[in-house]
């Protein structure tokens, strides 16, 4: 019987009609097992996953290969977007195992969950001869088993075993990074490394904030490289707009089409960013139709955001088929395009590289690189693109997720409330509210603790109690709303989430954010996310959003957690530093301090050049005051731009505060400051 009918997860109900015995994580799985005296195919994947659809295919869905599952084990489904908890602690026994990782992933375990063997993607007759060794291993060599689960929980427990180092991490560290990731760097296409290329967006914030201290432009090249071509290649999405997943080659063309929306945030963010200290044009382009594909694709009625559209859709034959969505054949595009000019179609054609060769099995992705970094289009090639559009919409759509995660919502809510406040759009920040609230209304139980995963038709809809990164990403999103909006509320809602995630996830002993609560089930260890992957890091996504809301808040107890979390990684990052970039951003933050900009009265002017600047070391006080030293003693119509306590004289004109918030003479153009250096030119 499969058991998955009744689950909300999208991805789950995918495998429901599976002939394979089905159970969700869950204890009624584990007694089974017991019962039978079977091991546990643990089976975890996601929806937007190709590989998985593959894998369902070839073995899931084939009666044969069900029914071998079904007699030798308990088949056990886990989406590991809604339980990254259980997918974190088997996917460390994978990389111990293969010193490797990815999705699917296939472990057998114990009945009591002790991982003894697994990988990831099988093929039909390497899975079959696989279960077959794995019943014999189980059932034959008991002591063979005891072995591997005694090595794989010591593998999997080594973040429990942290020890806090005596000091957070310094200069030597940040430094010791920008040299590894300058080392690493593609100088012809950006990124670093060689394929597959991911955004990386952790390390280029990183090097935004070198260049910003020391004005070189070695850091800004790697930056604005990086970006430019990021944007121009097939990874972007250049006729609806948003990122997919990352780059199978290094040019950037070829990508894994599904799209996450913590890319989009974590993208949005760094545009944003390189558009204000950078400023370059074209990333202004990218920021808009990146919101705009959230905003159309992505959102729920009621304001909550889904989690992903799939890489696969079905083409024309009924066939399932990676990127046949977002593929063209110039004779396609013809054809879409009857009302255009011919010579504009044909422009248009050429434009974004659509050849009778095609880039990708036979067709073309549209993209930019062979003018890298010239996005700006022209009245008739965008009047084409938006009739384009409209003609892939009437296609069979990639399958969507549409399940409502929390941590992935309030990184989105972070960079939007973010891009709102920059380009003063009142639109964009209706969206965010709306999102604060959904996140509020529909992800909070009646008794203050907080769910991760939403879904409209489950019953309840919120399920799965939160984990720490998802405390940690709302106490950041709170606070940026707050900053974007002027509401007391939304502070408000930051303390109440920071002191919920301190009190049940933090260890009082050695320091730092365990990933599940204290009332939490009991799983085969308790571990501390640490490690910055495509996501941030639970603990220093913390770090930094208690540096920021104690600077808020003037509440110091959380600046002094922040800097337990950095005490407890600073022992990890000189082994693999590339793994740490955004706790090396809260480590860079604290080195700089934090400056307190406030805000007092009706003076929007000041707010609009206050939110034009990004400031890595600011956090913004203004509109309805909340309980803060900020907010002491200040006269109606100043601002006021202050820095470990002591405050300099406060300003009522644009031009007074725009330098003494940037330290430097600035041009200030329609309210806002100018960047600094501003360049077009994309080669820098």
């Amino acid at each position: 019987m499969n058991r998955l009918a009744d689950e909300t997860s999208p991805y789950l109900r995918q495998h429901r009609d599976n002939p394979v015995d089905w159970y969700p994580w869950g204890v009624e799985a584990f007694a089974a097992a017991k019962q039978r005296n079977v091991p546990i195919l643990l089976s975890v994947g996601y929806s937007a996953c190709h590989w998985c659809h593959v894998m369902a295919h070839e073995c899931f869905e084939d009666a044969d290969v069900a029914a071998m599952m079904n007699e030798l084990f308990v088949n056990v489904k886990v989406d590991r977007e809604e339980r990254p908890d259980v997918d974190a602690v088997y996917m460390d026994a994978v990389q111990a195992m293969t010193g490797r990782g990815g999705w699917p992933m296939t472990v057998f375990m114990t009945p009591e969950r002790e991982p003894f063997y697994g990988g990831m993607y099988f093929p039909k007759e390497s899975f079959v001869k696989l279960m077959e060794v794995i019943d014999d291993v189980y059932r034959n060599k008991p002591d063979d088993v005891r072995q591997n689960v005694a090595a794989l929980v010591a593998a999997i427990d080594t973040s429990a075993a942290l020890r806090p180092a005596t000091e957070t991490p310094g200069a030597d560290q940040l430094n010791e990074a920008l040299t590894a990731l300058a080392t690493s760097f593609d100088p012809e296409w950006g990124g670093f490394g060689s394929a597959p290329k991911f955004p990386s967006t952790f390390h280029l914030e990183l090097m935004l904030r070198a260049y910003m201290t020391t004005a070189g432009d070695a850091p800004k090249d790697i930056v604005a490289t990086t970006l430019d071509a990021m944007c121009s290649g097939g990874m972007y999405d250049h006729i609806g707009g948003g990122f997919a997943r990352y780059s199978t080659d290094r040019e950037w063309l070829i990508p894994h089409f599904e799209k996450m929306l913590y890319d989009q945030a974590l993208l949005l963010g760094i545009y944003l960013r390189g558009l204000v200290v950078i400023g370059r044009p074209h990333y202004r382009m990218v920021i808009e139709e990146t919101i705009d594909y959230v905003l159309s694709t992505l959102r729920h009625p009621e304001g909550g955001f889904f989690s992903a559209q799939d890489a696969d859709s079905h083409d024309l034959h009924g066939n399932s088929v990676e990127g046949w969505y977002s593929t063209w054949t110039p004779e396609e595009v013809r054809a879409a395009l009857t009302e255009i000019d011919p010579s504009v179609v044909e422009t248009f054609i050429d434009w974004f590289g659509i050849t009778d060769a095609g880039n990708f099995e036979g067709r073309s992705i549209p993209n930019r690189l062979a003018a890298r970094g010239r996005l700006d289009r022209t009245p008739e090639i965008e009047a084409a693109r938006l009739q384009l559009l409209a003609a892939r919409e009437r296609r069979p759509r990639p399958g969507l997720d549409d399940k409502v995660l929390t941590e992935w919502n309030a990184l989105f809510l972070s960079a939007l409330a973010q891009a709102a406040a920059v380009f003063g759009r009142r639109d964009w920040l209706a969206a965010a509210i709306a999102n604060g609230e959904f996140l509020v209304r529909e992800l909070r139980g009646d008794d203050g603790r907080w769910f991760r995963s939403w879904h409209a038709e489950g019953t309840p809809k919120a399920r799965h109690m939160a984990l720490a990164a998802d405390h940690a990403a709302l106490v950041d999103a709170f606070t940026r709303l707050g900053e974007a909006t002027g509401e007391a509320r939304w502070i408000r809602e930051a303390v109440t989430t920071a002191e919920t995630m301190l009190d049940w996830f933090w260890d009082p002993e050695h320091g730092g954010l365990h990933t599940t609560a204290d009332d939490a089930e009991t799983l085969v260890v308790r571990q501390k996310d640490i490690s910055d992957g495509a996501t941030p890091s639970a603990n220093s996504s913390a770090a930094i959003a208690l540096f920021r809301l104690a600077a808020l808040t003037g509440e110091q107890r959380y600046a002094h957690q922040a800097d337990r979390i950095l005490q407890l990684i600073a022992g990890q990052m000189s082994a693999a530093t590339g793994q740490f970039s955004n706790a090396l951003v809260a480590t860079d933050l604290r080195r700089r301090g934090i400056t307190e900009v406030v805000i007092v009265g009706d003076r929007p002017d000041l707010v609009r050049l206050a939110q034009s600047i990004w400031r890595p070391d600011a956090v913004l006080a203004w509109g309805e005051p909340y309980p803060s030293p900020l907010w002491h003693e200040r006269s109606d119509g100043f601002a006021y731009v202050c820095r470990e306590y002591s405050c300099q004289a406060p300003q009522d004109t644009l031009q007074g505060f725009a330098e003494v918030l940037t330290g430097r003479n600035v041009t200030i153009i329609d309210g806002a400051v100018a960047p600094e250096p501003a360049t077009n030119d994309p080669d820098g």
